[in-house]
């Protein structure tokens, strides 16, 4: 479904991420993990359009999105939950969730019923929103344009240990509905692990390491040196 071939770029004339190849089918999840500054919400950027891509191939479905703005790269189907959510805070939570829904599949009932403190604060402006209101809201206005693939940017980040959990559940919830790739980027590697099939560690800005979530969660030592947290 999400396929990007040897993708290099970053900000302006500084290179973050070079030779980056992965591949996510419908259903599946591929969780991205390092240390913090190598790169992995970079990644998300450059496959969103929203960072400079200095070479590679970003596809959808077997479309190359490489020459479209972040918006039509939205409407063919990539859905993107940014690092600090960027709710509007002008808009009401009923306006954000209008404003992003598409036909198919996620409907505004189906988003409130993942996140029913959406369905109680409908009134409620952004900038009025608790972190974990304003994380699940991201994920609803990402869910409603219906993407065939979607991007996580750290969603448990700052968040109380009750949200996480309530959001981990969302997330299973979404991946079970079997028609959507999850690249997922966290820095809690084991929730990372725990909701992915497969996990790439990243490094200085290139995948140094691809495999089963399952395997890399077993084999400790083995993590820790592939993140640099060895001695």
């Amino acid at each position: 479904m999400l396929e990007i071939q040897k993708l290099s770029g970053g900000w302006g004339p500084t290179l973050v991420n070079e030779d980056v190849s992965l591949r996510i089918a419908s259903g599946e999840t591929l969780a991205i993990i390092g240390r913090n500054g190598v790169g992995k919400s970079t990644l998300l950027e450059l496959i969103m359009g929203r960072a400079q891509c200095r070479s590679g191939v970003v596809s959808l479905d077997g479309r190359e999105i490489n020459d479209l703005p972040v918006h039509q790269r939205a409407r063919t189907g990539l859905g993107y939950v940014p690092q600090g959510r960027e709710v509007f805070p002008s808009l009401t939570v009923a306006e954000h969730l209008q404003v992003a829904a598409r036909p198919g599949h996620w409907t505004q009932p189906r988003v409130i019923e993942l996140f029913p403190r959406l369905g109680e604060r409908l009134a409620s402006y952004g900038n009025q929103l608790s972190g974990g209101e304003q994380q699940m809201l991201a994920i609803a206005r990402a869910l409603l344009g219906n993407p065939r693939a979607m991007l996580m940017d750290e969603p448990f980040e700052g968040l109380a240990p009750i949200i996480v959990e309530h959001l981990v559940r969302s997330i299973r919830k979404i991946v079970q509905s079997g028609s959507i790739a999850l690249l997922l980027v966290e820095q809690r590697v084991d929730i990372a692990l725990d909701l992915s099939d497969r996990c790439i560690v990243m490094d200085r800005g290139r995948c140094v390491h691809e495999g089963t979530s399952a395997t890399l969660a077993r084999e400790e030592t083995q993590l820790a040196g592939l993140m640099g947290l060895g001695h």
